[in-house]
């Protein structure tokens, strides 16, 4: 497992690379993204949401009915870039929904409720 310092760094690397228009190293965007996402898996436990980010990860999360086969009833998208902005709160829920930057399907897709991180 990667030390949470690390991770941490990851995070602000790619932020900063975004900030200043660059997009960030392909390692430091994996890790990045993958910190968050673990960060969600965490604090919202569950198995009835899957979050999506590829190339780089998914996590299923929030409490409900478990999803064990197939097509999960409730998908969460999105770009790696979106996901580290709405996760950080750069960006909020609704705008990268209502701008097409996040796909979601389901009833219990909406994350609204659990982000910024």
């Amino acid at each position: 497992m990667t030390p949470s310092y690390v991770r941490t760094a990851a995070v602000v690397a790619a932020l900063s690379a975004l900030d200043e228009g660059r997009t960030p190293d392909r390692p430091v965007l994996r890790a990045a993204v993958r910190a968050l996402l673990t960060v969600l898996a965490e604090r919202v436990p569950g198995r009835s949401v899957e979050v999506r980010v590829p190339p780089y990860g998914a996590v299923q999360c929030v409490p409900g009915p478990r999803h064990t086969r197939g097509t999960p009833a409730n998908v969460v998208e999105t770009d790696p870039e979106t996901w580290l902005r709405v996760a950080t709160g750069r960006v909020s829920w609704a705008e990268a929904v209502a701008e097409g930057h996040v796909r979601v399907s389901g009833v219990r897709a909406d994350l609204a409720a659990y982000l910024p991180l």
